[in-house]
């Protein structure tokens, strides 16, 4: 375990390394990859919190991601708060509203919980669709981004945002791992194998599970108000369900219940919709092969096949050490 372990953080050392790589040597196109990349990965991670590690498969998850993004652009173009101000109330009542949604949906489990999350983000989306004074379904404009010029940093320039996505996607992945290595973590992974032999033992899962919701609502939500300044617009398909059915894709996609296989999901699945779109037009279809190829591998995503191969090296590197010593 502890081995695997150590993989995966080289995994997640080698995925940034990469990305600073890709930004020293990109241009105003690349930053755009970029900056996509570090925000999904950011959503993906908090969906396979409650998804990977809860067993709670959201289908709403997107709607809290839109939700971050709306009531930053409320804040900050309606009623004029400074960026960091809206950005900080944005990401918090994101978290609270997830914890009293949480509250309801926990009661249920299974494909009722699928539903009852996606009739909610549903009914998030239709109001946004439909609120004029967030501008309904033409969206929003005119969002600011985050004033970093006291320290030096100009938000304004996509290489400096990239760069800025980039960090906070790191510090975000950081936290959770030391999460999930806390007993916290490990209740939550216990909830995932067996959540009937942990209320056997007494512990209050559905606190557990509601807390394991609002946290990772105010994470999407924190997501949101980062892709609402990525983009300077915002419109009611964030929202859409959609959107969490691609989210769940990429930490399928990269393993789920691993962290960093959703943030290797998100940059694989952005890369692959952006470099196979300008290939073909159909696109699409070549995605949906890789990603049935991925699934019926029978291997916890890309992360998992990494991990097989490792373990298949790893195996053979001692017998050919035997071989020599035993020839000498």
């Amino acid at each position: 375990m502890a081995t695997k372990g150590a993989f995966r953080h080289c995994v997640a050392g080698l995925l940034l390394l990469g990305l600073l790589i890709y930004w020293s040597q990109a241009d105003y196109f690349g930053y755009e990859i970029i900056a996509e990349i570090a925000t999904f990965a950011i959503l993906a991670m908090s969906l396979d919190l409650i998804a990977g590690y809860a067993g709670m498969v959201s289908l709403g998850h997107a709607a809290l991601f839109g939700l971050g993004a709306y009531l930053y652009a409320l804040c900050t173009v309606i009623w004029g708060w400074p960026p960091a101000l809206g950005m900080a109330a944005a990401t918090l009542a994101t978290g609270f509203i997830s914890l009293l949604v949480g509250s309801v949906v926990t009661r249920v489990h299974g494909i009722f919980f699928i539903m009852i999350t996606l009739a909610i983000g549903e009914m998030g989306y239709e109001f946004f669709f439909k609120n004029r004074t967030l501008g309904g379904d033409d969206g929003l404009a005119g969002i600011d981004r985050l004033d970093l010029t006291g320290i030096g940093v100009d938000l304004m320039e996509p290489s400096s945002f990239a760069l800025f996505l980039i960090v906070v996607a790191a510090v975000i992945y950081l936290l959770l791992l030391r999460l999930l290595a806390s007993p916290y973590g490990k209740v939550l992974v216990g909830l995932h194998d067996n959540p009937n032999r942990l209320r056997a033992l007494g512990l209050p899962v559905r606190s557990y599970q509601t807390s394991a919701f609002a946290l990772a609502g105010l994470i999407a939500g924190l997501a949101g108000t980062l892709t609402a300044q990525h983009t300077l617009f915002i419109s009611p398909n964030l929202l859409h369900w959609t959107t969490s059915g691609e989210v769940l894709v990429m930490i399928i996609l990269g393993g789920l219940g691993t962290l960093v296989g959703a943030a290797l999901g998100a940059a694989g699945l952005v890369l692959l919709r952006h470099e196979l779109s300008d290939i073909t037009q159909y696109w699409g279809f070549w995605m949906g092969l890789f990603l049935i190829a991925i699934v019926l591998g029978g291997k916890n995503g890309i992360l998992g096949w990494l991990e097989w191969g490792w373990e298949r090296v790893s195996r053979r590197a001692p017998k050919k050490e035997e071989a020599g010593d035993a020839a000498g």
